[in-house]
């Protein structure tokens, strides 16, 4: 039993939201067109990236959960989430707004995008019930690589078959945990693979 919650601990850590963006990133500019791109102007927009999903958001989260004085537990209740959240969604418009006012390719743009958009879901369906935003980030990355397979015509069955395998690991690792029901992680799937397509057409 320790094993098992040692192994989820590990997933729920290393699978956080935060890091899809960074990771998404490092894929386009390592096998897109991108690629092309000098080191220096890679590891810039990658530095962005890190800083305004991952950096800012937990420093601000931080500071807030200190002016509080709460424990990092004390978030996982529903109706304190709010203001995490937002702290995050205004961290991911800076970044948006940096990436439009430098013209920044619009595949980046975009996934930053998606991130946004399966935030901002999160948090309107928060109000009235909870969904595992682990989850929702997973299924995001499964959303994305549907739409981008269509659009750029390339066979995505075995990129599919991992986003899928690691999606149902977060998962099980958050019901494991006890952090969501079934139906919790289910559905931020759900809407991570809505918002991936949706954000990756629109975007």
């Amino acid at each position: 039993m320790k094993n098992h919650l040692l192994i989820a601990r590990i997933f729920s850590t290393v699978f956080r939201p935060s890091y899809y963006p960074t990771v998404g990133t490092i894929i386009l500019l390592s096998f897109t067109y991108l690629s092309i791109f000098p080191w220096t102007f890679k590891l810039w927009i990658l530095a962005l990236v890190y800083i305004f999903t991952c950096c800012l958001p937990a420093l601000g989260i931080f500071i807030y959960r200190r002016l509080h004085g709460w424990n990092a537990s004390e978030l996982r209740k529903r109706h304190k989430r709010a203001v995490p959240y937002i702290i995050s969604i205004c961290c991911y418009l800076c970044l948006m707004h940096i990436f439009a006012a430098t013209h920044m390719p619009h595949f980046l743009m975009a996934i930053v995008g998606i991130s946004l958009l399966i935030q901002c879901a999160c948090v309107i369906i928060n109000l009235w019930w909870k969904v595992s935003m682990h989850s929702a980030g997973s299924g995001g990355v499964i959303g994305a690589l549907i739409a981008y397979s269509a659009i750029f015509g390339f066979n995505p069955i075995w990129w599919l078959c991992a986003a899928i395998l690691v999606s149902g690991c977060v998962m099980t690792s958050r019901m494991v945990l006890r952090q969501h029901t079934l139906g919790q992680v289910l559905g931020g799937t759900l809407i991570g693979i809505a918002c991936g397509i949706v954000g990756t057409i629109l975007m």
